[in-house]
């Protein structure tokens, strides 16, 4: 964002009070931000931190879609970058309504803009929270059948890694949870959990009983592959035929 841009200037002098605590002085400058944006792009700014100061989630949802629409407005660079996190402010002002499948959909459109995001800690925040509202409100759609398999192995993972916390096998933890907290469901993703989990297999750290619950995560885990790697040749081959 351009720093000299009056609007930008004033909603970093709100971000400043939120940091002191002094959530009144933020949200009249996050106002006076809006009142005084001349354009799409500067109220698209300055309606995601007013966003945040609302005290109902259906006036939370109300300048969330403001922010939304105000983007696609401008739909140019400048916006590009915002996209997965104003789809994750999207799911989770319907999350908070009881709108689970509505918060999924929209968790899994900021998913496949995540990688327009800026990187860094907040590209890593921004990626954890995707992941957790993926996790968190997949069991209120209707998920396909192929999804199945991915709701076990996430169950038996969960399981693992709160026994793993509780006796705090930081060795296990620090190689699974990177992986499992950031996977939004990519291939590329799937991957990395995948290797992270045979590294720890394969080091033989844990206990009898949760090595072999590993192994049956892994096992769900290949045939999540296989099952992708058999469509992906299915449809060229009828696409071929």
């Amino acid at each position: 964002m351009d720093a000299d841009n009056h609007v930008v200037r004033l909603c970093v002098r709100g971000m400043e009070a939120e940091a002191r605590g002094e959530d009144g002085t933020a949200l009249r400058l996050f106002l006076e931000a809006w009142e005084q944006a001349s354009d799409d792009y500067e109220a698209c700014v300055a309606a995601h931190y007013v966003a945040r100061h609302q005290d109902t989630p259906e006036e939370t949802l109300r300048w969330n879609q403001e922010c939304l629409n105000r983007a696609d407005r401008v739909s140019d660079e400048r916006v590009s970058g915002f996209y997965a996190s104003l789809y994750a402010n999207m799911a989770r002002a319907h999350r908070e309504l009881g709108e689970t499948a509505v918060a999924h959909e929209y968790f899994q459109r900021a998913a496949e803009r995540v990688e327009d995001a800026p990187g860094g800690d907040y590209g890593m925040w921004n990626r954890l929270a995707i992941a957790e509202g993926l996790r968190g409100t997949a069991a209120g759609r209707e998920l396909a059948e192929a999804a199945g398999g991915r709701k076990a192995e996430g169950a038996l993972l969960a399981g693992l890694l709160a026994r793993l916390c509780e006796r705090q096998d930081l060795r296990a933890l620090g190689m699974i949870l990177p992986a499992y907290l950031s996977d939004l469901g990519s291939e590329q993703d799937r991957d990395r959990l995948r290797s992270a989990l045979h590294m720890v297999h394969a080091a033989r750290w844990l206990m009898a009983e949760e090595q072999q619950t590993l192994g049956e995560a892994i096992a769900l885990l290949g045939e999540e592959a296989g099952a992708s790697v058999a469509g992906g040749a299915s449809e060229v081959s009828c696409r071929g035929g």
